[in-house]
């Protein structure tokens, strides 16, 4: 058997962190063995789609790492892969299971439904759903609503006895009473599916045979068990994934979820403001694996080629999972020091060009070996690197800035001129020539023989920042023109 597994978003907004662990492991779960990852798009709730959110959703996927097999831009044979594009295909099946007598036309209007729904709650009754009245019309019953031009949705038929068994890959047997079984709406009076009657066609039709979803749809699930005994097919395989959890571990990560972390920091909901934040998709990937399932061996920190061989649906926890942040900043810090200096400058510089500084490539290759364990996320870039725009906010120089007890004002001028001097003449302006130099000017002119007086206001002189990159590699990316030029301010403060 070739497994086959499905990530089925609605596009009513962008893609959710909880929503990219789903897709996560079905893609993990696919590549393990050797089974094929489909992407389809669930967009019969015409009413709460948001423009461009499929889109949006792809990108998001895209970038996480997670590519599809068949779907939206890969095609293949099951397609259409979007919802809405299929609709003849459920209206097909609804009827047959009308035909069939597993269905019903319910000719209750959703203000009919209010009002019962109301009666109940001002009788102080449970109201337990629908009441089924439209379950055994007659014949002449059904003419006369149709008649009266009378919309219908169409209903399944739940059984009314017995129980319904949901075997979950994750959780065991889940025994559901049928009697509080309710007789869902399979088909809208638009003409549209709801999800419960889509997600069964599609999922036969295409052969699914894992389905790894949230543990919000285990409710809906003796639904679908049954939709699949009257079709007369065979169910897939169900593993509800436990539910994530803020990072206080107190509520449900929601797509509307606006709160903070113990450090103050705004908790992160959608893929796209991990990608903003300056997050890498390989630490985001390995923090999302780390969510309700273990690597084992104590290991936190992993690749997808590692864990992909040791993913078992067995060993997901079924218990909810918060999402501590703090462990993907650490994650993310790791991956960020393994990489290969140009490529975290080229990752680097679109965040930095999109808080308006224009930086080259070659600058920041000098800089990223000596500030790769300074960052944890590739925003953090642009507090150190600000010295290097020219617009930029920088500190005012003083006497006192630029002078040390240890370093007084005439030594210090001395030292700055001799510092000038040799950026203007030397030959070779690289970050070792640079340092050696550096090195003997600071020992030559401070009081106590050493350099690091000297260096510090130095430093500040060059970067104008308190926290920046250290000096040599500073005055190598801010090139030989422009280290000259803030040496002459500062030696003009000093005169």
């Amino acid at each position: 058997m070739t497994v086959r597994v499905r990530f089925a978003p609605s596009p009513t907004g962008y893609l959710h962190i909880g929503g990219a662990r789903t897709a996560l492991f079905n893609w993990m779960f696919a590549r393990k063995h050797g089974g094929e990852f489909i992407l389809r798009i669930e967009d019969t709730d015409q009413k709460r789609e948001v423009e461009g959110a499929i889109e949006a959703l792809m990108a998001a996927l895209r970038w996480l790492g997670l590519d599809w097999d068949e779907g939206p831009g890969a095609g293949g044979e099951h397609g259409p892969y979007i919802q809405t594009e299929r609709a003849e295909m459920y209206r097909e099946w609804a009827d047959w299971l009308l035909a069939h007598g597993h269905a019903y036309k319910c000719y209750c209007t959703p203000e009919e439904l209010e009002a019962r729904r109301q009666e109940a709650i001002a009788a102080k009754k449970p109201f337990v759903g629908y009441d089924r009245r439209c379950r055994n019309l007659s014949a002449a019953e059904m003419e006369a609503h149709e008649s009266a031009g009378g919309e219908y949705v169409i209903r399944f038929k739940a059984p009314l006895e017995g129980e319904t068994v949901i075997h979950d890959a994750i959780r065991g047997p889940i025994t559901f009473k049928n009697d509080q079984i309710g007789d869902m709406i399979l088909l809208k009076s638009d003409g549209l599916p709801t999800y419960h009657l889509a997600n069964v066609v599609d999922d036969h039709f295409m052969e699914i045979t894992h389905i790894m979803r949230a543990d919000e749809w285990i409710s809906t699930a003796p639904l679908h068990i049954n939709l699949y005994a009257a079709f007369g097919w065979e169910a897939p395989a169900y593993a509800h994934l436990p539910l994530v959890l803020d990072p206080s571990g107190q509520g449900k990560l929601s797509k509307r979820t606006q709160s903070f972390t113990d450090e103050g920091e705004e908790v992160l909901v959608k893929v796209e403001e991990f990608r903003d934040a300056g997050y890498l998709p390989v630490a985001l990937r390995n923090f999302l694996a780390n969510v309700g399932w273990s690597f084992g061996d104590d290991r936190e920190k992993f690749t997808m080629e590692e864990a992909i061989p040791r993913f078992e649906l067995e060993d997901i926890n079924p218990a909810p999972s918060r999402l501590p942040y703090s462990k993907l900043a650490w994650l993310n810090g790791q991956y960020i020091q393994e990489m290969e200096d140009l490529a975290l400058a080229q990752a680097a510089r679109p965040f930095l060009q999109k808080a308006g500084m224009e930086v080259n490539v070659d600058a920041l290759l000098v800089l990223m070996p000596v500030m790769k364990v300074r960052l944890k996320k590739l925003t953090d870039a642009m507090e150190f690197l600000r010295f290097l725009d020219e617009e930029a906010e920088q500190q005012a120089l003083s006497v006192e800035t630029l002078t040390h007890k240890k370093l007084p004002r005439p030594e210090a001028l001395a030292a700055f001129r001799e510092a000038r001097d040799f950026v203007r003449e030397t030959d070779s302006y690289d970050v070792d020539t640079v340092g050696e130099a550096m090195l003997v000017i600071g020992e030559r002119h401070a009081s106590n023989g050493k350099a690091g007086p000297f260096l510090g206001r130095m430093r500040l002189a060059v970067t104008r920042q308190r926290v920046s990159p250290p000096v040599f590699e500073s005055m190598v990316a801010l090139g030989r023109e422009r280290t000259l030029a803030r040496l002459e301010k500062a030696l003009a403060v000093l005169e």
